[in-house]
């Protein structure tokens, strides 16, 4: 894997193990798709959802087998396992887990049928040795959307107070509000000509990726509580619609507020007036790739972190992660955001003079160095938003993510 200093982030392709054998080539092929909500949330199971149909779509004979919402509130009596074992039964040769909450149990199920591909999405098990060789893992590089987003709040924020609110606290979530947060500061200065120290960016974790009453802090109390505070851009981290919703009713009642959805590329719907964009996930390129390698015999175990394409983020047959912008963003800050876009692209494809925001100095919120001046970050170091995961030969010896200084909010 070829990687340049200069290069913030680039597709992983780590292979471990062996290739899992060709599938009987017959009228149809039986794939799982197992999520963690409901497949019409317009957010992050939807984004699977409609790429399961694209594989549909696309390759002839594929037929998705869906299970929605597995999550402790909706389902409580089942379990991956037996999850697996009814798609198992129904002639699924290749099953996708889409969360986070199900890398453990995936590593563990996918070495009790070693005739299945197994997939799971945003977790990163097959990178290290001892994974099933019928595991793999693959993410979009959606640090990139979210740099973004925080690029379109810096540009529209009146009062400079902006509101995230966050799912659960682990390294995927850690990375993504610290890339919202380098996104702001930069677009805050530089296009604003602003003190990037007087931007005031918080975080509000309400405990899962969506509300569940009784469990969680409610989305809806945390997102009025912002815009309480002074806060008149939302953004948006959880799978659900509330931050839009909210920012929607506030407008209503004469308030200049705005937000940004997340997770799905038609996030803006419910508000498109006030919606300033959505950072959203394309997986309909993975899926397809990942269906078209397990038919013909080529799937390879490996860990795939993929890039956005950057000659057209929003091609849906091309490219892992997009940006549609929002009906409230005006034509000079769609510009300023091309150009902030154009970039990044530059930053990440090594080219001279490219922006690469994981670029020390950067301190962690306990004041520990993350990056020293100067200092580019590596791929892992980024991932797992720790500066000794270069170092580690497990992933339990990663020290714990942090947030950024600067970010108000819990990193715990």
């Amino acid at each position: 894997m070829l990687r340049k200093l200069t290069v913030l982030l680039i597709l992983a392709a780590v292979v471990i193990g062996g290739v899992v054998p060709a599938v009987a080539q017959g009228d149809e092929f039986i794939f799982g798709v197992i999520l963690v909500g409901p497949k019409d949330d317009h957010g992050w199971s939807q984004a699977h959802y409609e790429a399961g149909l694209y594989v549909e779509e696309n390759v002839p004979g594929a037929k998705m087998i869906v299970l929605e919402s597995l999550n402790s509130a909706d389902r409580p009596e089942t379990t991956l396992d037996s999850a697996v074992q009814d798609m198992v039964n129904q002639g699924a040769k290749l099953i996708l887990t889409t969360s986070a909450d199900f890398e453990v149990d995936t590593t563990v199920v996918a070495g009790l049928y070693p005739d299945v591909t197994f997939i799971n999405a945003s977790g990163d098990d097959a990178a290290w040795e001892g994974a099933p060789e019928n595991l793999g893992n693959f993410m979009g590089q959606m640090e990139y959307g979210k740099m973004i987003a925080g690029c379109a709040a810096a540009l529209k924020t009146e009062t400079g107070k902006i509101g995230y609110i966050g799912p659960l606290i682990d390294p995927e979530t850690t990375r993504l509000v610290n890339s919202v947060y380098l996104g702001a500061q930069y677009c805050y200065q530089n296009y604003r000509g602003m003190d990037p120290a007087e931007l005031q960016f918080s975080v509000t974790w309400i405990g899962f990726w969506f509300n569940i009453p009784g469990v969680t802090l409610d989305p809806t109390e945390v997102a009025n509580a912002f815009l309480d505070d002074g806060a008149d851009v939302l953004i948006s981290g959880i799978d659900t619609t509330e931050a839009l919703v909210v920012a929607n009713q506030r407008a209503a009642e004469g308030d200049s507020v705005w937000a940004i959805s997340y997770d799905y590329k038609d996030g803006c719907a419910e508000a498109p007036e006030i919606c300033l964009g959505v950072p959203y996930f394309n997986w309909g390129p993975a899926y397809l790739e990942t269906v078209n390698a397990v038919m013909d015999g080529t799937w390879e175990p490996g860990w795939a972190w993929n890039a956005p394409d950057w000659s057209d983020i929003n091609n849906p047959d091309t490219s892992a992660v997009g940006f549609e912008y929002g009906d409230a963003l005006t034509d000079d800050e769609k510009a300023t955001l091309d150009e902030f876009i154009a970039g990044l692209a530059a930053g990440a494809q090594g080219e001279e003079g490219g922006l690469n925001l994981w670029t020390g100095p950067l301190n962690f919120q306990d004041g520990s160095v993350f990056l020293e001046d100067g200092q580019v970050a590596s791929e892992k170091q980024v991932w797992y938003q720790a500066a000794n995961a270069d170092e580690a030969a497990t992933s339990d010896e990663v020290t714990p993510p942090q947030l950024l200084e600067g970010i108000v909010g819990t990193s715990e």
